[in-house]
């Protein structure tokens, strides 16, 4: 019998993907073809917008914000591809006296797109373990490096949220570093910061540390993207969501197995067999575990605060968010 064609749009992750990438790792029955992206940002855009391709790595925080407005043009899968802390990914400019979380209440805040999870994850944390409220900032979205913005998908926010677009001739990056901002939050280190007397800095000078007690005390390691399969082709064939989810996690086990081959470092990293000690005692092994059960408090978490911020119309359940085959997962 003849394979089934599928496409895969998503970034490469060396540990966790490459195999499907490369071919050695097929899902059963499935030939994929694995469309890598370099730029998030533009494929979710483009799954949003368009619904571009048949399988995909998603926006959990979009994904949400979609099902919660009947927008069931996708059908999720518990593959979380993408997960990372994000209290380092705070800069602040060093002449705005702010010390601390608690000094952005009443703040001009940057951020590239209210709607994206890196931010919600910050919102929450601000929100939740320094009683800064998003109605506390001023949060004002733009290009971050060079002045174009496109939103992925618009959302209708609560009213006490302040949230403007920049100059369109104005950069996020410019205007923190001239001040015109107080705050940024962003995946990628403002390029100023790696001046010789930056006029940015961290806003958690130790985040390793505070990134560290934080999931401690919560047990969350917060997932940023899930797999998605448009429900046209999951309605065609139905088994492909759990088919695909087996295929990632042979996937990760593949990776997982080569990054612990230590006599020859799979990534360059000296240090890397202290890392993954440090990860085995705190991740109980594996830090990006897949399937419902495993990541019951975190996906819990996630559609709190989505509805808490206004970026789920409504509270969801976890498991509306997936297909029925993986909820055994």
């Amino acid at each position: 019998m003849a394979s089934l064609p599928l496409t895969y749009a998503g970034l490469l992750y060396w540990d966790r993907t490459l195999a499907l990438a490369t071919g050695e790792v097929q899902p059963d029955g499935v030939d994929l073809t694995y469309v890598r992206f370099d730029d998030p940002g533009e494929l979710f855009r483009r799954q949003c917008q368009h619904a571009e391709f048949p399988a995909a790595e998603m926006s959990a925080s979009s994904y949400l914000a979609m099902i919660s407005r009947e927008d069931d043009r996708f059908v999720g899968i518990p593959v979380f591809p993408s997960r990372h802390f994000r209290h380092a990914q705070v800069y602040v400019n060093r002449a705005a006296g702010i010390f601390g979380p608690e000094d952005l209440r009443g703040r001009k805040v940057g951020i590239l797109e209210y709607q994206m999870t890196a931010a919600l994850w910050v919102r929450a944390f601000l929100q939740h373990d320094y009683g800064v409220h998003p109605r506390d900032v001023s949060w004002l979205t733009g290009g971050l490096r060079e002045p174009d913005f496109h939103e992925r998908m618009p959302l209708e926010l609560p009213g006490d949220v302040s949230l403007e677009r920049i100059p369109a001739e104005a950069t996020l990056e410019g205007m923190l570093c001239d001040g015109d901002i107080d705050a940024l939050v962003s995946a990628f280190p403002p390029a100023s910061l790696e001046r010789p007397d930056p006029p940015v800095a961290r806003l958690f000078s130790d985040y390793r540390q505070v990134e560290r007690d934080y999931f401690i005390r919560t047990g969350v390691f917060p997932v940023m993207h899930l797999v998605v399969l448009r429900r046209d082709v999951y309605e065609a064939n139905r088994s492909l969501a759990r088919v695909l989810y087996d295929a990632f996690c042979a996937a990760k086990g593949s990776g997982m197995r080569r990054l612990h081959q230590i006599t020859g470092l799979a990534v360059s990293l000296p240090w890397l067999e202290a890392e993954l000690d440090e990860v085995a005692r705190l991740f109980g092994g594996d830090a990006f575990p897949y399937g419902i059960a495993a990541n019951r408090d975190v996906l819990d978490a996630l559609t709190r605060y989505a509805h808490e911020q206004g970026i789920a119309a409504r509270a969801l359940a976890t498991e509306e968010l997936f297909a029925p085959e993986t909820h055994a997962t």
